[in-house]
């Protein structure tokens, strides 16, 4: 059994997917500070000088009482929250990897795609079923006069 998991674990499939997924980790880590920090700012001041991650409801309160100025205050005042400021944060930032994930699976789709195959440049010698040049008008194996090309 340790074989096979070592067989399997050492594909290059495998190997590229744990790749593939540090990779993405990492990518997801960018496009979170993005969002926090480059996007959803001007934003929040084009809406008012509403800070998203600030935004919160509580739906019970605290050891400590209210009003609590961020989620993570009411966190540790043991509130119960629900922090759908920072559920939009997130969803801007699925878009966001959706949308850099189109774009390079398009890329990728775009470098397999392959080229569409040579017009022939022989034909088939219909007495002698012998490969000839696609211009030929007379067979150079069997010598009999074919149809002139193009008519």
């Amino acid at each position: 059994m340790f074989k096979e998991f070592k067989e399997f674990a050492v594909k290059g499939n495998v190997v590229d997917m744990a790749v593939g997924i540090i990779i993405g980790a990492a990518f997801g880590t960018v496009v979170k500070s993005l969002v926090d920090d480059v996007i959803m700012p001007p934003i929040g001041m084009l809406l008012g000088h509403v800070d998203f991650s600030s935004l919160f409801v509580v739906l019970r309160e605290g050891k400590i009482l209210g009003p609590y100025a961020t989620p993570g205050i009411a966190k540790a005042a043991g509130a119960v929250t629900i922090n759908y400021g920072l559920f939009i944060n997130t969803i801007i930032s699925l878009l966001i990897v959706s949308f850099a994930v189109f774009l390079l699976v398009q890329q990728i789709n775009r470098l397999k795609r392959e080229a569409p195959p040579p017009a022939p440049n022989t034909k088939e010698c219909p007495f002698c079923l012998s490969a000839i040049p696609i211009q030929a008008s007379r067979c150079p194996h069997c010598t009999a006069t074919l149809e002139a090309p193009g008519a």
